[in-house]
Formats: structure tokens, C-alpha cells, sequence
């Protein structure tokens, strides 16, 4: 279960050492819509990501890089070459994962951890993540970037996640950087770069 959270969840830095500031409500209305925007008018996104893991008892970080896929209207592929060969496909209710050549499904739709899960990469994808139902959010900015983060409500999920953050373009809506951190205080750190959005994606992409 920790390695599988490990990978399927994403990542990003530190809060770092620009001066930050709560959203007034007004801006808070103005952000939603922005994101909500670009969401609309992204049918897929193709983006290089690089993962840090960082474990209280590791001296050095565990470090992973690969491919990040997503097709409206809600299938994502975590795609890692390396330092080994993983993926993990999310669709139809479904996550199939391929752990070098080891093929396994997972029905998300029988599962309230995996469904919430499912739930939260699918729309981590896009920034269409404002789920007050399920999650404490707040919301900061610097002067580079729109922080958000979302503290889970579900008893269950709590035992996983303690929070996200998702960091957003100052100028450009998009999520640059997702940082997950446990319960434990340990994180996973996930950046993303080189993004392509728009391009077409064959079917094929998000076999397993």
C-alpha cells in the first residue's frame, strides 16, 4: 500500500521563501473560474514529471521520473522509466497497473479509498479540484504561484494523506507541482515540466 501511494500520488516543493498571502473571497471566486476555464478547454495533456519521495529514516530522497498522460473525461496514465520500468492507467472505474511486465487490476468503483483516490489524480490533472464536500480547502498565493490545499474529511483517507498541495501557474492556471504529505509528515513531491496540451492521444497510450 505505501509503495503503491508512493507512485500513484503526486508531488512538488517546498512552500519556499516568496512572501504569501490568503485569498480574499472575491479573488478566491476569480481564481475557480480561471482554473475552471482552462479545464474546459483542455482534452488532453502530455507532461515530463519528476518525483521525490522524501522518508524521515532515508538519508537522500528517493528520486523517479516518467511521463504524465490525460484524456478527458477522466483517463490518466502515470507512465515511470525511471529508475524502473511502472505504470499505472486509471480508467473505467478501474486501475491497472504494470509493475514491469507484472500485470494487475484494481476495481476503484468497489473501493472508497482507491474511488476517492481515483477521483482526486483524475481532477488533479485538469485543477478542477475544489470538492468543499470532501475536503477543508484553503487558499494562498505568492508571487509566483496560486497555492491550494486540500485537507481530506473521510476517516479513511486521512490514514494515507494528511494533505495536498497543488501549486498553479501565477499566470497560467495550469498545476505545475503536487505535494503530498502523510499522516508521519513524510511527502511525496511531484514536478511537472514540458507540458503539452491539446495534442491527440491514441487510445493505444492508455493500455496496461
Amino acid at each position: 500500500m505505501n509503495r503503491l501511494f508512493t507512485v500513484v500520488c503526486f508531488l512538488c516543493y517546498g512552500l519556499g521563501i516568496f512572501a504569501q498571502q490568503s485569498l480574499s473571497d472575491d479573488e478566491k471566486l476569480v481564481f475557480k473560474q480561471k482554473v475552471r476555464e482552462k479545464a474546459k478547454t483542455t482534452k488532453t495533456i502530455k507532461s515530463d514529471f519528476t518525483q521525490k519521495k522524501h522518508l524521515s529514516f532515508l538519508k537522500n530522497d528517493i528520486v523517479s521520473s516518467g511521463t504524465f498522460y490525460f484524456k478527458q473525461p477522466n483517463v490518466v496514465k502515470w507512465y515511470y522509466m525511471k529508475p524502473f520500468d511502472y505504470s499505472i492507467v486509471f480508467k473505467n472505474n478501474k486501475m491497472l497497473i504494470n509493475d514491469n511486465g507484472k500485470k494487475t487490476t484494481v476495481n476503484t468503483g468497489n473501493n472508497k479509498l482507491f474511488k476517492n483516490l481515483n477521483h482526486l489524480i483524475t481532477n488533479t490533472a485538469t485543477g478542477e479540484l475544489f470538492d468543499e464536500e470532501n475536503f477543508h480547502i484553503s487558499f494562498i498565493k505568492n508571487d509566483k504561484q496560486f497555492i491550494v490545499t486540500l485537507r481530506p474529511k473521510d476517516v479513511e483517507l486521512k490514514k494515507y494523506i494528511a494533505q495536498f498541495e497543488l501549486y498553479f501557474g501565477i499566470k497560467n492556471y495550469v498545476v505545475e507541482q503536487v505535494k503530498m504529505i502523510e499522516p508521519a509528515n513524510d511527502f511525496t513531491l511531484i514536478t511537472f515540466k514540458n507540458r503539452q496540451e491539446n495534442t491527440p492521444l491514441k487510445d493505444e497510450v492508455f493500455t496496461n
